[in-house]
């Protein structure tokens, strides 16, 4: 018994921008952290039904703010009414599932290696204390003070955005530490 075959054209890709590449390759403060990831993964190889399964249901509002900011281009968004049948995760086991990508061991990692590929005698510095930190609050202590002291040897940006991405990985209960660092430059510590 022979079935018709429906043709279903293709999603076309989403793709960025030249003023994307420009954004991208300049690491400025014009991008947040997770607009840099939506437009790293938006090589016009991936369908936007693949971008919204590597980055979240919730990131469609990302992709047409970044459309209409001139980044994207050629964004086949689905229709409102098709958002359920991409899934959106139920609340509590989102919540579940950061709680388990938290980890201090990440948070410590991160800032070690961070640190290990500065020059400066003071980054090398924090980097060992960092590293002979024997408890938890010692090594909150020493990855708050190495975000705080970047700035003196790296961009502010740059610092910023190492902060930030603590700011993912670090455990709940050290997260108000870390918002209230403000590092050079800042009035206020946004996290």
């Amino acid at each position: 018994m022979l079935h018709a075959c429906r043709w279903k054209p293709r999603a076309v890709p989403a793709r960025e921008t030249e003023l994307a590449r420009r954004a991208l390759a300049s690491h400025g403060n014009a991008l947040d952290l997770r607009q840099r990831r939506a437009l790293i993964l938006c090589d016009g190889r991936r369908s936007t039904r693949e971008l919204l399964g590597l980055l979240g249901a919730d990131t469609v509002p990302l992709l047409r703010q970044l459309q209409a900011d001139g980044y994207l281009e050629d964004v086949d968004l689905p229709a409102p009414a098709s958002l359920p049948a991409i899934a959106a995760p139920a609340p509590e086991p989102v919540r579940a599932a950061t709680a388990r990508r938290r980890s201090l061991s990440a948070a410590r990692i991160y800032v070690q290696g961070v640190l290990e590929l500065q020059r400066a005698p003071a980054a090398q510095h924090l980097r060992a204390r960092l590293v002979g930190s024997a408890d938890e609050t010692q090594t909150v202590t020493a990855i708050l003070d190495a975000i705080a002291g970047l700035p003196a040897f790296t961009k502010s940006g740059f610092a910023a955005r190492v902060r930030e991405r603590v700011a993912e990985v670090l455990p709940e209960p050290h997260l108000s530490a870390l918002a209230t660092l403000a590092l050079d430059g800042e009035v206020d510590a946004v996290v």
